[in-house]
């Protein structure tokens, strides 16, 4: 029995949605993610502000980025990344009493693929870009899109350009103390500064190197592994 053809059109857009989202999620598996569409919309703003647009993003694959960054984000933002399927279930737990942040699978999800404004439409795609990723993607892989692509202070995205504007130096190169100020920042980089800390995000760094002691720890390069 031939469809009506508004059912057609529908079904189609369903299908296409669906082959269009998992093709893109397993192309980002091998392809570095150059722009996001955080990245675009903060540029927009900027412009109707009456600013000029500033944008600073540098992709750097994983080995070029300090092994102290991705253990000062797990400590700050998720210490079981490691071991959960995408949802800390416990976390989103205290998430929903504390609205607190979500883990580093969803914010990579929503970073990558969606806009930063919330909503129940955006909460539904996040879960279903959350579990695509996870499904085709290496927990190394999630870290390394994650540490390229979060934004890290006003027109900054990723590790390498918050270490070129932040420190003077590169994602490398980073400290442990300076991961741990940028892990400081996440939750709201832009009203906070990690080139210049404030009694409380110095508090927060202090806790979060505490914390980098006692998460398990993470590789992010299986270079790194047999070194």
């Amino acid at each position: 029995m031939k469809l009506p053809k508004p059912l057609r059109f529908l079904r189609n857009i369903i299908l296409f949605f669906f082959i269009s989202t998992i093709l893109a999620v397993v192309a980002y598996r091998f392809v570095p993610v150059y722009i996001t569409p955080l990245m675009v919309i903060r540029s927009v703003q900027q412009v109707f502000k009456g600013e000029s647009p500033c944008w600073h993003h540098t992709w750097v694959s994983s080995d070029k980025i300090s092994p102290h960054l991705p253990m000062a984000v797990i400590a700050s933002e998720d210490n079981r990344f490691a071991t959960h399927n995408g949802f800390d279930f416990i976390e989103i737990q205290k998430a929903i009493k504390e609205n607190e942040t979500s883990t580093i699978s969803q914010q990579t999800a929503k970073n990558v693929f969606l806009w930063p404004q919330s909503s129940w439409v955006r909460k539904g795609l996040e879960v279903y870009f959350t579990v695509l990723i996870e499904f085709f993607w290496s927990k190394e892989r999630i870290m390394e899109v994650y540490l390229n692509s979060i934004e890290m202070g006003k027109g900054i995205y990723g590790a390498q350009a918050a270490a070129k504007y932040k420190f003077k130096t590169t994602a490398a190169k980073l400290s442990a103390g300076q991961c741990a100020l940028i892990a400081a920042t996440l939750p709201n980089p832009i009203r906070f500064d990690s080139a210049h800390p404030s009694p409380y995000i110095k508090k927060r760094q202090g806790q979060i190197l505490r914390l980098m002691k006692l998460v398990p720890k993470f590789q992010l390069n299986e270079k790194r592994t047999k070194e």
